[in-house]
């Protein structure tokens, strides 16, 4: 069983790699994101809680979010392994996970952290800005994602490290190459 948490700044590439390892590893993505969107339109327990936060305007808690991790990860597809992209994105989220994980006997085989400069990710989300015409990707507001998953996600990184758990993978380069070097570390 292959079970990945998948970081990297806005722009890294998170979503286009954790597809094809997903595809190669036959293990599903799961995004938070995603889950919770899902969850509303199912009209599920949590996801009528998420709503009502998200209807606020407020970030869902903690404990809604962990919630939905749970119903997702039991689900059949996952008894393989599965893939977090983008979750957790705090150290007390990392550590509700632990504890969650702990008590389905599963834990986290990899942490890949896709690794990229600044400047390359103000490059990369302005370009897609003006390809898919989003006028709010603008290099300000950029620079303050990126503070923002800076701060949040360093001490993630260092949680990760000291358990032993991460891999710095270089985001640069051609998909090929870089999916190359993530499949090299998780089959290592």
């Amino acid at each position: 069983m292959k079970i990945i948490v998948f970081m990297g700044p806005p722009g890294a590439g998170k979503g286009t790699q954790a597809k094809k390892i997903c595809e190669t590893l036959n293990i599903p993505q799961i995004s938070t994101g995603d889950i919770l969107r899902k969850a509303i339109q199912n009209g599920t327990e949590l996801g009528k809680l998420a709503k009502s936060y998200i209807d606020k305007g407020e970030l869902v808690p903690d404990s809604v979010v962990i919630g939905i991790v749970e119903e997702r990860i039991k689900q059949d597809d996952c008894k393989n392994g599965f893939l977090l992209d983008g979750f957790p994105r705090t150290i007390k989220q990392a550590e509700e996970l632990d504890k969650l994980l702990e008590s389905l006997n599963k834990k986290i085989n990899i942490v890949i952290n896709l690794d990229v400069p600044e400047e390359e990710i103000v490059k990369r989300l302005l370009n897609r800005a003006k390809i898919e015409n989003r006028t709010d990707d603008t290099e300000p507001v950029i620079r303050n994602r990126m503070k923002t998953y800076l701060k949040q996600t360093y001490p993630l990184i260092q949680y990760y490290e000291k358990k032993g758990l991460l891999k710095n993978i270089n985001g640069l380069g051609t998909i090929e190459e870089i999916t190359k070097s993530i499949m090299n570390v998780i089959q290592n």
